[in-house]
């Protein structure tokens, strides 16, 4: 018999890891070739990783709810042959995991997608086994962040495996420190600080567990942790998990690029009239309704081959321009949160090819089916706030893209027209649009100019083309 190594898949470029949802599968099980062992989620989709190979689960290395990164042995499978020990070459090729000193089952490991870690000592540590103290690269990007010596590192208490500081373990003695407490504290006390109930300032009413409604007590003031204070009615929601990991990245983000947003606004009359003549007999023959977002990307695309420097990423000191076109969409999902599916070759998909693509993605999105391949690769992200009434917004940039667009609610208003016979007034669908873009690599005049092409493409809309 032999064992196969069932690890994390990679996800995409920016995905460094993965949460473990549910195990569909025990130890002892036999498991068919292709079927489901496991489901797994990432900030971007939930999806689930088959057996590469029919035989019986004989060893689990992650627990519901662990952090496993990508390449990561999450399994071990028995099959039929001779060697000890097979590897699941496909996913180990793609993310090799260290040759040195492999990872303890089980333990943390943390990563922060887009933020390269800064160079920072790791000289070893006497921890009582005579061993050097590990620093994961994120433990080691924190603390050259927040100014922690290796002599401060070195004393915070450590939760991980073999007592290895965690990300929760600095953290928490940073947001300790921060507070004016002494940042010193047992490691049980570090697994739990941020699922702490919240306790009340005085001793007069006990404060609700998370998730239940406040007491309505008026005299009661309480604080939380991260030293909220609350008083009155008041109700605490535990965040769900593709929130904290939106959040994350939300934060990342700002404080990877250097934001700047740029405004302008098109005359989309053209536009709106044009769809209100064509989408009946549109969704008649192609079994697909029409909406304005296919018409908003072709223009995208056509701007964004005239600005090549919008379409790129970056990689320390190097611009990397993307050929592929792969706008993804901010799709708001019902629960409120936020997923980004990706039109991959936008510009070589004519209107009804758009339009199919998109209504297929925004169904699959509400329906919870996206695929993992759905969500990578984008180049450039859109994003219509106006279809919650916004007349405009200033989005954040979807990492590690250089530009998000965001477009506002279209509305009737009195302007003025141009004409060779004198200029006149005329109530016109006009629309808001705003450009985010990342100011290491793009600058105003690029930002600006490419904003204006994408209003231009917009009014130029032929109203006489067919759908």
């Amino acid at each position: 018999m032999a064992i196969v190594d069932l690890v994390m898949p990679k996800l995409g470029e920016s995905i460094m890891e993965a949460t473990i949802l549910k195990w569909n599968k025990q130890i002892g099980d036999n498991i068919a070739v292709d079927e489901t062992v496991l489901e797994i989620a990432t900030d971007k989709v939930d999806t689930e990783v088959p057996a590469p190979f029919a035989g019986k689960l004989v060893e689990i290395c992650f627990q519901v709810n662990d952090v496993a990164p990508i390449g990561s042995v999450l399994a071990k499978i028995e099959v039929a042959g001779e060697n000890n020990i097979v590897a699941n070459t496909p996913a180990a090729a793609d993310a090799p995991m260290p040759a040195t000193a492999p990872t303890p089952i089980g333990e943390e490991i943390d990563s922060i997608p887009f933020v390269p870690a800064a160079p920072v000592n790791t000289a070893p540590q006497e921890t009582g086994n005579t061993e050097a103290r590990f620093y994961s690269p994120l433990v080691l990007n924190i603390a050259q962040s927040e100014g922690i010596s290796l002599s401060d590192l070195e004393k915070i208490p450590g939760t991980g495996s073999g007592g290895r500081v965690s990300k929760k373990d600095i953290l928490n003695w940073v947001a300790a420190k921060k507070s004016g407490a002494t940042p010193t504290f047992a490691p049980a006390a570090a697994a739990t600080v941020a699922t702490t109930p919240v306790q009340a300032s005085t001793t007069t009413t006990p404060t609700p567990a998370p998730s239940a409604a406040a007491s309505s007590a008026p005299s009661t003031t309480a604080s939380s942790p991260a030293g909220v204070v609350l008083s009155g009615a008041t109700e605490i929601i535990e965040m769900d998990r593709m929130r904290k990991l939106i959040a994350k990245h939300m934060v990342d983000s700002v404080q990877t690029s250097p934001h700047v947003t740029s405004f302008s606004e098109a005359d989309v009359t053209n536009l709106v009239q044009w769809r209100n003549n064509n989408k009946a007999a549109f969704e008649k023959r192609e079994g697909s309704k029409l909406t304005f977002t296919p018409l908003i990307v072709e223009c995208l695309v056509a701007a964004m081959k005239k600005f090549p420097l919008i379409n790129s990423s970056l990689d320390g000191d190097k611009i990397i321009i993307k050929k592929d076109f792969n706008i993804g969409m901010a799709t708001a999902l019902p629960n409120g949160n936020l997923i980004v599916p990706v039109i991959k070759g936008a510009d070589q998909l004519n209107l009804v090819g758009l339009s199919k693509s998109i209504n297929n993605l925004a169904d699959a999105a509400r329906n919870n089916k996206l695929k993992p391949d759905d969500t990578q690769n984008g180049t450039f992200t859109f994003t219509n706030v106006g279809t919650f009434g916004s007349l405009m917004g200033t989005p954040i940039i979807n990492q590690p893209q250089v530009a998000i667009i965001a477009v506002g609610a279209i509305k009737k208003r009195v302007a003025v027209i141009e004409t060779p016979s004198g200029d006149s007034m005329a109530i016109r669908h006009m629309m808001y649009l705003s450009l985010s873009y990342d100011h290491r690599i793009i600058d105003g005049s690029i930002g600006a100019s490419f904003l204006t092409e994408v209003a231009n493409q917009l009014e130029a809309w032929d109203p006489n083309r067919t759908a």
